[in-house]
């Protein structure tokens, strides 16, 4: 399979509510195996609040969507800057959010959005990008390695009746 590029643009205000939807559902299904599902769907929306308080126009953040050679949106992310730091000290960014829609999975548009979103933190001065994966999501552990990315920590949990 060839090399799939895209290029990023900010997201209009409809992509930003698309996005946000279905991250908040993506959210609240994850959390929703530790906790009832409506406190999970009010925690991820509670998420969303908190940072990016203004939207697509919150200071700091990147919400862009993948758009390939033919013009097609093919995916979108969320870049901003790493919650570890503090504000105006960080070298690094952090990637909250990335998704490939569905008719382009498994074809290299992943790869493709991870590289430009490296690039664009790259051109505003960070030196590393950072990002959390759930830790039985197989697919995306498998991108994020094949594209250089290593554990760097680990969480763990077991649930005690």
């Amino acid at each position: 399979m060839d090399a799939q590029k895209v290029t990023l643009r900010r997201m209009t205000p409809a992509e930003y509510e698309e996005a946000t939807a279905h991250r908040e559902a993506e959210s609240a299904r994850e959390l929703g195996k530790f906790m009832p599902y409506e406190v999970a769907r009010e925690r991820a929306r509670a998420g969303t609040a908190q940072f990016l308080p203004d939207g697509v126009e919150t200071a700091g953040h990147r919400l862009v969507v993948a758009v390939n050679g033919a013009g097609e949106v093919v995916g979108n992310a969320w870049i901003g800057p790493d919650p570890r730091q503090a504000a105006g000290t960080a070298d690094s960014a952090w990637l909250y959010d990335i998704n490939v829609y569905e008719p382009y999975r498994r074809r290299g548009y992943g790869s493709a959005v991870l590289v430009a979103a490296e690039e664009l933190v790259a051109r505003e001065g960070k030196k590393s990008l950072h990002l959390n994966v759930v830790g039985d999501n197989e697919a995306a552990i498998a991108l994020y390695q094949r594209n250089g990315y290593h554990v760097s920590s680990m969480y763990l949990a077991k649930q005690i009746e």
